[in-house]
């Protein structure tokens, strides 16, 4: 997948074309820092209001410790991943129901994103414990990466989820997490984390109390050339509905549960370094804790299309939302006529200038924005810029 200089960013779900600047291996010295920046240009235009302009970044510092070579804990390693943002809120403007821009974060701050040792249980399992990123291994295929939307991140149904939403970008929780490998190319995991994702660097700090809850995560599949995996997810604590069924009074609580599904497999092999690669994801959820009952992504990754071009990547992907019949309901007795969806199409493009610099041109295009019927077209405008050091 994508071997040309491919730097993948868990915490954003972003594949970043952008040549890797030469490190010893953390085989040999024991340790290893890396780190990226990532510069944002959006532009939103939406028929009837002015265009508007918005600039965001994210640097992120990772630092990663094999501790059988540095003290002689066979099997163990450690990972520290640090994160700042900066910058405005593009979907504030846009007004979606999914976002336009996945490093745009609510609260501008730095963070310790994640923080946890990773221990080998025999050859085929290991153990994962601390800060963690549930969308660095949970709901997230490669292809799908380059992308600019969070939609093809981690699926909205679960991204809605949670009192802070659930330990991903751009705020970990506390978790574990046991993946036990099977086969030749089969796996599964089951990740237990914490419901009320908060970490250092946010508002009072990691949440050691555990009082909103559980999130339990289960996924299994296979990783081979291709992937097929499918999960369920569900909160040991009921969730507030997002609606009252009289659109008044106290919100209800109820269950707060869902399931996922990825395909993803090469199209057409030119060579080595020209994969076509295609992917669909489906995920399903309760309808009636967030606005989302459901939705779908579905896309192609085209390595070095372009001759001459060997760190170019083309992605072209679609999505939709299926909006909560509550929330619809709701939006009616507003008088705003509601839609079954919000729709979204994306065009971008990677390729390296001056040899370490990443450009990206994009473009979004959303139908039905915000899970309204009559909108005007919302039309997304990007242009990306990236650096590994």
């Amino acid at each position: 997948m994508w071997k040309s200089g491919l730097s993948c960013l868990a915490p954003l779900g972003v594949c970043l074309s952008v040549p890797a600047v030469a490190n010893d291996e953390p085989s040999a010295r024991g340790f290893e820092v890396s780190g990226d920046y990532t510069a944002d240009a959006i532009l939103i235009s939406d028929k009837g209001a002015k265009d508007k302009a918005y600039g965001l970044d994210n640097l992120n510092l990772q630092v990663d410790v094999d501790l059988g070579r540095v003290a002689g804990w066979q099997g163990a390693q450690v990972h520290v991943h640090f994160l700042n943002n900066l910058g405005g809120m593009p979907n504030n403007r846009a007004g979606t129901l999914q976002g336009v821009d996945n490093i745009e974060v609510a609260t501008q701050r730095f963070r310790v994103f994640e923080a946890w040792i990773e221990q080998s249980i025999g050859p085929r399992t290991t153990l994962r414990a601390g800060l963690y990123d549930l969308n660095s291994e949970f709901y997230a295929n490669d292809a799908a990466g380059l992308l600019l939307a969070p939609a093809f991140g981690v699926g909205s149904e679960i991204s809605a989820t949670g009192p802070n939403g659930p330990s991903i970008f751009p705020s970990s929780a506390l978790a574990a997490r046991v993946e036990h490998r099977f086969g030749r190319d089969g796996f599964m995991r089951v990740g237990v984390l914490n419901a009320n994702a908060r970490t250092l660097g946010d508002p009072g700090g990691v949440d050691f109390d555990f009082d909103e809850g559980l999130l339990l995560i289960a996924e299994t599949g296979v990783e081979a050339s291709f992937k097929a995996t499918a999960g369920v997810w569900t909160y040991t604590r009921d969730q507030d509905e997002v609606v009252t069924p009289s659109g008044d009074g106290p919100l209800r609580r109820s269950a707060a549960q869902g399931a996922y599904a990825i395909f993803e497999h090469p199209i057409a092999n030119r060579d080595q370094d020209n994969e076509v690669t295609g992917f669909v994801r489906v995920g399903v959820s309760d309808g009636h804790t967030t606005v989302f009952r459901g939705g779908w992504q579905a896309g192609v990754l085209f390595e070095a299309p372009f001759p001459g071009r060997p760190l170019g990547a083309l992605s072209i992907g679609a999505n939709q939302a299926f909006v909560s019949h509550a929330y619809r309901d709701a939006l009616a007795a507003t008088g705003i006529p509601p839609a079954s969806a919000e729709t979204q199409l994306e065009v971008t493009y990677t390729d390296v200038i001056f040899g370490r610099i990443g450009i990206q041109p994009d473009m979004q295009i959303i139908v039905d924005a915000g899970g309204e019927r009559n909108r005007p077209l919302v039309i997304v405008s990007g242009l990306r810029f990236t650096f590994e050091f």
